[in-house]
């Protein structure tokens, strides 16, 4: 019963601190608005090309080959790819050097030759793609010529006929826009946050005077800690939750169909992140032990990718990143919710769940030494 009360005293005080409220919530609700508005592009994975121009010089005396290469060039001109004859007079190689063409390509006696731009390398890979595609078809109808001279010609010919290999295209798994991201995002660091509130459990009772009134209370200081945990919790996944449902119906950030394992994850992280913040409020002494954990926090959600995308690099920079429990958590929970693989948050809830034991285990040998809080 005493926890409870403990516990309630807490929630209210969480309540009514309108500036932990407006850090936690108003914070990253403007922070996903500006971030996801701003960086839309740098999340839109379509790219847009125009025609794609290439300059052609036939000059095969293989008859099958030329009329093949003809055909494919009314394909490829079906889906912007402009093919055009070398007139007299030009160089295609200094036709695509001067940007006039994306790529330039000779039909030989010997084969196909391909000269790319570096200017425009996605038309140029695009041509290449193209090129390598329709000289597999034409290897497969020269080999089949030898053993059925007939049906080579059809598949040379009759584009109806050349569809002997069947394609299937796999729906890939949905990514998230920057709105999707930040949402994420901000409701992982500020799950990480928890422990700025939590490192002030015990400090600001000794502050506000009220420590020795707990100390002489009919209660123990197990209930008293135990009780300070749970309403610390319970704030700080409540300030969770808002953000959650608030990008989910306001901002329209997508959440996955698996919203139990992601809040999981989220407790876990919380857990985590109380524990850390109370055992560093008796580890680190003074003053400065919030502006410290604070310093810790920033870094972790900077590595972790809370205000952009952080890739694995190496060196110093790749350590930090993978020591970030944002990235834990980002990590394990894009996973769940763009691949579906619920198998990844298993290991996240686990570690941040052990630091959490190390962390509240420090602080519980440490308490019980004290003669006070």
């Amino acid at each position: 019963m005493n926890t409870l009360s403990i516990a309630f005293k807490e929630i209210k005080q969480g309540v009514r601190d309108w500036g932990t409220m407006l850090f936690m919530l108003a914070f990253p609700i403007v922070l996903i608005l500006i971030l996801g508005l701003t960086l839309t592009n740098a999340f839109n994975s379509n790219v847009s090309i125009g025609t794609v121009k290439v300059i052609v010089k036939d000059m095969s005396a293989n008859e099958p080959l030329s009329r093949a290469f003809s055909l494919f060039s009314l394909e490829a001109d079906k889906s912007g790819i402009q093919m055009d004859p070398l007139q007299t007079g030009m160089n295609g190689r200094e036709e695509v050097e001067k940007g006039r063409y994306a790529s330039y390509i000779e039909l030989k006696d010997s084969g196909i030759e391909l000269y790319g731009s570096s200017r425009s390398t996605l038309e140029s890979s695009i041509v290449q793609g193209m090129l390598v595609s329709f000289t597999d078809s034409y290897n497969a109808a020269e080999t089949v010529s030898r053993l059925q001279p007939g049906k080579a010609e059809l598949l040379i010919i009759d584009p109806a006929q050349r569809n002997y290999i069947q394609e299937v295209s796999i729906v890939p798994d949905r990514k998230p826009g920057s709105i999707d991201y930040y949402a994420l995002a901000m409701t992982v660091m500020i799950g990480l946050w928890s422990a700025m509130p939590a490192s002030g459990l015990i400090k600001n009772e000794i502050t506000r005077g009220t420590a020795p009134r707990l100390m002489t209370a009919p209660l123990s200081k197990r209930e008293m800690l135990t009780g300070k945990l749970m309403g610390s919790l319970v704030i700080n996944m409540l300030c969770v939750l808002v953000l959650i449902l608030f990008s989910k119906y306001v901002f329209n950030a997508y959440w996955g169909e698996h919203m139990a394992i992601v809040l999981g994850v989220l407790l876990s992280e919380v857990v985590m992140a109380i524990s850390f913040g109370l055992a560093g409020s008796y580890i680190l002494k003074g003053a400065a032990s919030q502006g410290i954990i604070m310093i810790v926090l920033q870094i972790a959600s900077l590595a972790g990718g809370a205000y952009f995308p952080v890739g694995d690099g190496g060196g110093l920079l790749g350590w930090v990143v993978k020591l970030s429990p944002n990235q834990w958590a980002n990590h394990a929970l894009t996973e769940v919710i763009y691949g579906n693989r619920l198998s990844a948050a298993w290991p996240v809830m686990g570690l941040n769940l052990g630091l959490a034991a190390l962390f509240l285990g420090a602080a519980i040998v440490i308490m019980r030494h004290k003669e006070g809080m």
